[in-house]
């Protein structure tokens, strides 16, 4: 009796305890959409640092919506003058140096963590939204959650937002060994519609032309990985010729909704190896094989990157 008595017990505890476990993770994704939202529809200044092994940039960030239009400015505050203005769907650049550009685009991607524009409803079949509890950035309280992948396959993010606006104020990227990869630390912020107003002028600014990519040619290639990380989908596929280089590149584009990378497959020559290289959340993995070059590069460990790489098969 004792012994049912004490299995009962255990049973209910273990039942409990997944209870919740998924009443936290449900609360979290609940956070991490109410930071979406917020990121995407307040009018909002951030003053904030980004720091990586590279070194430490300054930056300041402005967001508003004007006449239900979205317009973003980022300023670069430290050295030579880089600006990046969105206004809706076009992303300008201005570099000193360089001749400025515009682009196709929903948001700036450029200093900006990618965790801010994903889709945490699709992702929670992939990865684990773990509160870690509260703390103070930029004299704020802060709830803090962890976003994990299931497999342990990719990089994973501890995020700070603000209690009161939900927008985020620390955002750390983090190796399979917990280690900072880069870190978006804000200093001080400002949620004000006299944003709004500053980002008016915004409208009748002259940027410059949008260009034109040149489109891929669209085919089905003879390769494929016979491996990738959960959750993984292909975005896209093209074949293209580098002037330059003088080869053609059959590339495939993947992503999970927080991550991206290209597989990308050329003909190998006598300059090609076998090697790997990491930068920051960037690794570029190439591995040669019956005459082809095969190369993953993108927001992903190496052992990943390689495990992909060699899960390629070329057909041959």
């Amino acid at each position: 009796m004792k012994k049912t008595f004490r299995l009962i017990a255990t049973l209910a505890g273990s039942l409990l305890f997944s209870f919740a476990t998924s009443a936290q993770e449900s609360a979290s994704e609940a956070l991490l959409e109410k930071m979406e939202q917020a990121s995407a529809s307040l009018n909002y200044e951030l003053a904030y640092i980004n720091v990586s092994r590279q070194g430490i940039e300054s930056l300041r960030y402005r967001h508003a919506l004007v006449s239900g239009q979205t317009y973003a400015q980022m300023l670069q505050m430290d050295g030579p003058r880089r600006e990046i203005i969105q206004r809706g769907n076009n992303i300008s650049y201005f570099e000193s140096g360089l001749e400025p550009f515009t682009l196709p685009g929903e948001h700036i991607i450029d200093g900006l963590p990618s965790v801010l524009y994903a889709d945490f409803s699709r992702l929670h079949d992939f990865y684990d939204f773990i509160p870690v509890g509260r703390s103070r950035v930029a004299d704020q309280m802060c709830d803090v959650v962890r976003v994990v992948s299931h497999d342990g396959s990719r990089y994973s993010y501890v995020i700070w937002l603000d209690v009161d606006t939900s927008l985020p104020l620390r955002v750390d990227l983090l190796d399979q060994d917990g280690e900072t990869i880069e870190q978006f630390q804000v200093i001080s912020f400002a949620v004000d519609n006299g944003i709004s107003r500053m980002m008016q002028a915004l409208k009748d600014t002259s940027l410059p032309p949008v260009i034109s990519l040149p489109a891929g040619e669209k085919v089905n290639f003879s390769w494929k990985p016979a491996w990738l990380p959960a959750g993984m989908q292909m975005i896209s596929q093209t074949r293209r010729q580098i002037p330059n280089i003088g080869k053609a590149f059959e590339t495939r584009l993947y992503s999970d909704g927080l991550f991206t990378f290209t597989i990308n497959v050329t003909d190998a020559d006598k300059y090609s190896l076998n090697q790997t290289l990491r930068t920051g959340r960037r690794t570029i993995q190439v591995e040669i094989r019956n005459n082809k070059e095969i190369s993953v590069v993108g927001e992903l460990p190496p052992a990943t990157a390689k495990r992909i790489a060699d899960s390629v098969d070329t057909g041959n």
